[in-house]
């Protein structure tokens, strides 16, 4: 019996150790599996995708390179006032790019501003569930819809221009960023609530003295990302009237002049990237990671020159 009973307890030993080391593999290919059946089930014919290679490097050869950067001169009309060598900023470019920038940042404050009070209601460690859940309803109506069918609603309710742009963007920020700062204040210690209900401190010096002091790094990187994640999404919804360097995009689009297309959204790739690196070096003074700055490409690139520079 005892012999019997090792051998159960090996085998059960052997499955569960197993089942334990193999369970992320079999679920990733479980979920591709199922990826493949869906897809299948879509599409009626994947022969289609065998010229696919072949009209791609048609057009890239007549219609999309070389870009057309006349998109960086300045327009004929109105006169350009600029100073010599800054005549760029009369162009269609930079006068989209820098009214998407606006955009997205104004819409990111009015957004923080609005989301953080609702988000201190919809955190569960603050308030009920018949306070918290009204709340996250709020800011799920608000992210529901894409910030385009917002900008469309917005187009029809003020008319063209990025007044709409704002409003819409300002909307799907609120939804947005407001999930994200719950979960941040969700995701706070206990110890700090338990001291401060056992002092006696009241909902809004619990709030505004605990929560955000302690949560305030996360919030704070949060925004900063909004701001990034708000001027790509702003290029987009100039495409329905609602300002920015959508709408020089969508008029080339109607036209089919690619090449200045895929010169404006070579700028578009240039800007996130220089917003993307802003954005790092930005969050690193807010996260208790002091090695971020040490980190990716330019890190390395200064540890190399600072070896060079070294006595040897």
């Amino acid at each position: 019996m005892k012999g019997e009973n090792d051998d159960s307890f090996s085998m059960r030993d052997f499955v569960t150790g197993a089942w334990f080391s193999s369970r992320w593999a079999l679920f990733f290919v479980s979920l591709i599996l199922l990826s493949i059946i869906i897809a299948n089930s879509m599409v009626d014919d994947w022969g289609r995708l065998e010229n696919g290679g072949s009209n791609l490097i048609i057009f890239i050869e007549e219609s999309l390179w070389p870009p057309d950067w006349s998109v960086l001169e300045p327009q004929d009309y109105p006169v350009c006032l600029a100073a010599p060598g800054f005549s760029f900023t009369c162009s269609t470019a930079w006068i989209g790019l820098i009214e998407t920038l606006k955009i997205a940042f104004v819409s990111t404050v009015l957004g923080m501003i609005i989301s953080l009070p609702i988000s201190l209601f919809a955190a569960r460690n603050l308030n009920s569930p018949w306070v918290s859940y009204p709340a996250r309803f709020i800011l799920a109506a608000s992210r529901s819809l894409p910030s385009i069918i917002w900008a469309i609603f917005f187009v029809i309710l003020v008319g063209l221009g990025p007044l709409s742009g704002i409003l819409a963007m300002t909307v799907y920020t609120v939804g947005y960023l407001g999930k994200l700062q719950y979960e941040a204040i969700e995701g706070i210690s206990r110890s700090p609530l338990d001291a401060s209900r056992a002092m006696g401190h009241s909902w809004i010096e619990r709030s505004f003295g605990v929560v955000l002091p302690e949560a305030a790094n996360g919030l704070i990187s949060q925004a900063i990302f909004m701001f990034e994640y708000n001027f790509r999404h702003g290029t987009v919804i100039g495409i329905v009237g609602a300002g920015g360097i959508g709408y020089y995009i969508n008029l080339y689009l109607k036209f089919l002049q690619y090449d200045k297309v895929i010169a404006y959204l070579i700028i578009i790739f240039i800007v996130v990237l220089l917003l993307d690196f802003i954005s790092i070096k930005a969050r690193s003074y807010f996260t208790e990671e002091n090695d971020v700055n040490e980190r990716g490409w330019l890190g390395f690139i200064s540890r190399i020159t600072a070896l060079k520079k070294s006595p040897k």
